[in-house]
């Protein structure tokens, strides 16, 4: 009867066959195993069928069956695993959660998890309907966590001539170091079949985000909608505004006359340029997944969801909010100016 698991005798036999330098096939059929069961082990604690050693494997191997066998925090304590859960709900990250633990209970350290073990529980311990409710929450929804991959440049068809742009090597130094707040990214999120979508706008200083419903995406339409949100800010947060070379963004000149934001346009291919922005665009998708038709989303949940991006804490802001960081600094300029 072929079984999973190893015993230490079994896996110092495994560990000899391959010396002999015999198939996994045929040392599947001498120890009674399946191959892939016999493939997994050699691989088990980051070895291979060349480095494999049965001692190091059977340590790993009792070890994992001890942790397998212990609660974990979040199952017993009621409290932890609400709080947690009702962040998740609100698409709060691992991190951001466990950070705002330590805020909320500076002092409690059973309310203390780690974004590790908040992962653990989600990818581990839930299964069925629960588990896939909960890795919706997550920002990248995999069944199975992944190590990131590099950036690739994007290539776009809405990329075109715009008449009179103003390249980002023009964009004064003050606004790559962020030291002084009003200046923008921004782009949009395209719908299903790219018929419909969302404007987004991000500050680069306090990662406030400005989320832009369209009736249209054509560059009429972004303008007067891009214009009527920005003439909202106070004038000390209206500085700059970078943006991909998409032709709904050819009448900047009309923008930047109506807000007195100046344009600058990025590289294209080169989304980095504007890393803040398409960061948080992802940060969006959490809502609006692709293939999400915007003409049936109204301009009310629209902006729910722009409070709730910038309702919660970031990493780039020392754990602080958006909306905490952008009013600070609006009253410290207006202190400044009176």
């Amino acid at each position: 009867m072929k079984t999973k698991e190893f015993t230490l005798t079994e896996r110092e036999e495994l560990s000899r066959l391959l010396s002999q330098g015999r198939t996994l096939t045929a040392i599947a059929g001498q120890l009674s195993k399946n191959k892939g069961t016999i493939s997994r082990e050699t691989r088990r604690a980051g070895m291979n069928r060349h480095t494999y050693r049965a001692h190091k494997a059977h340590c790993h191997a009792q070890r994992q069956k001890r942790l397998q066998g212990r609660k974990r925090k979040m199952e017993y304590n009621r409290e932890l695993r609400s709080f947690v859960l009702a962040k998740l709900k609100k698409r709060w990250s691992p991190d951001q959660i466990a950070q705002e633990l330590t805020k909320v209970y500076p002092d409690d350290m059973s309310m203390r998890i780690s974004h590790e073990s908040i992962y653990s529980y989600i990818y581990v311990l839930p299964r069925g309907s629960l588990k896939k409710e909960l890795l919706s929450y997550l920002r990248q929804q995999k069944k199975y966590r992944r190590r990131k991959g590099k950036n690739q440049p994007r290539t776009d068809e809405k990329l075109g001539s715009i008449p009179e742009m103003i390249s980002i090597e023009e964009r004064p130094k003050e606004v790559e170091d962020r030291t002084i707040p009003g200046h923008w990214e921004g782009d949009l999120i395209l719908g299903k079949y790219k018929r419909s979508a969302l404007g987004t706008i991000v500050e680069r200083t306090t990662r406030t985000v400005i989320l832009v419903p369209l009736v249209n995406k054509d560059a009429e339409s972004v303008r007067k909608a891009f214009s009527r949100e920005m003439k909202k800010l106070p004038k000390q947060m209206k500085l700059s505004l970078t943006y991909d070379q998409g032709k709904e963004m050819s009448r900047h000149k009309l923008f930047t006359k109506e807000t007195k934001i100046k344009v600058y346009f990025a590289h294209p291919g080169i989304p980095w340029e504007r890393g803040t922005n398409e960061n948080t665009n992802g940060l969006i998708r959490q809502f609006f997944p692709k293939g999400t038709d915007f003409t049936q989303v109204s301009g009310k949940e629209i902006k729910h969801v722009q409070d709730l991006l910038n309702g919660r804490p970031r990493r780039a802001l020392n754990y602080r909010k958006p909306y905490e960081v952008f009013n600070e600094l609006i009253t410290k300029q207006v202190a400044l100016e009176s």
